[in-house]
């Protein structure tokens, strides 16, 4: 299975970033292999739809599952037509974020949510 997590940094020791489409990196865990690959979400930059050109990132890595802060709803079609599914509102390192879902402990959403106004 690989897991795709949004991150604030480039190793499983970061924080996993709230934000989907603007976070910095993604994290790409392949539980076969237990190997981690950082990779720059290029889509963070873009003026619009980073959403979307971000949820095209992680199918084309080949990501099963997204672990994320939040999702919006474009985002969130564009995964769910693919098949990858998400777990959101995760608030802690990349790694304990992978080892949790692993144990059961997200459950996995079934519409988008968003980031709460700060």
């Amino acid at each position: 299975m690989k897991i795709m997590i949004t991150a604030q940094g480039q190793d499983p020791d970061a924080r996993v970033d709230e934000r989907f489409g603007r976070a910095e990196w993604f994290i790409l865990h392949d539980t076969e292999t237990d190997s981690w690959q950082a990779i720059a979400n290029k889509a963070g930059q873009a003026e619009h739809g980073a959403g979307v050109s971000a949820a095209q990132a992680v199918i084309d890595a080949g990501a099963n599952v997204l672990l994320t802060g939040h999702v919006g709803p474009n985002a969130f079609t564009s995964l769910q037509a693919a098949g990858v599914q998400i777990a959101s509102q995760i608030n802690e390192t990349v790694r304990e974020a992978v080892q949790n879902y692993l144990a059961g402990q997200y459950p996995l959403v079934d519409g988008p949510d968003s980031l709460p106004s700060h």
